[in-house]
């Protein structure tokens, strides 16, 4: 990621080596929690973005685990800095892709280099399980986000549509 032509490598240089920004992951491949200390951990992170999610936050995720998803997290020292929340699934449209459900930076951490730093490992996690295509959707007051998505060589190409049922 970081060559010397690289213009993204002084984002990541600019973080002491005790800072070192590190992905982990908390499930394994068939969706088992493999790291409940550091789930615990991400959950003031993940509610800055999902705030809904009930309040047994290890309880709420398992059956989003069980679903197909998959979490990883990004850590500096032991603060979780950044929470990633994806699976890999094939449709009609984009035949076999990760989706990204959830991407959100502590909001005392934007602008450092962590949104970027969890893209390029799910990006690299998704070429790596032979996906066609990386995709989320955002939602539309996130104007922020979306600017950080499209400098990061994403595009929009659809509108999400959705109706309650209840």
């Amino acid at each position: 990621m970081s060559g010397s032509n690289d213009p993204r490598s002084h984002a990541s240089k600019a973080v002491s080596a005790r800072d070192e920004t590190v992905i982990r992951a908390i499930t394994d491949d068939a969706g088992r929690v493999i790291e409940p200390d550091w789930l615990a951990k991400s959950e003031a992170v993940h509610r800055q973005l999902r705030p809904h999610l009930g309040a047994d936050y290890p309880l709420a995720m398992q059956p989003v685990f069980a679903d197909g998803a998959r979490m990883c997290i990004a850590t500096r020292g032991d603060r979780v800095v950044g929470v990633a929340v994806h699976r890999i699934y094939v449709n009609t449209f984009d035949g076999r892709h990760m989706y990204v459900d959830d991407l959100v930076t502590d909001e005392r951490e934007r602008s450092s280099g962590v949104g970027r730093e969890l893209l390029d490992h799910l990006q690299q996690l998704a070429k790596r399980s032979g996906c066609a295509w990386f995709t989320l959707d955002s939602g539309t007051q996130r104007h922020q986000a979306h600017k950080f998505y499209l400098r990061e060589g994403m595009s929009i190409v659809a509108f999400h549509f959705r109706k309650p049922l209840a």
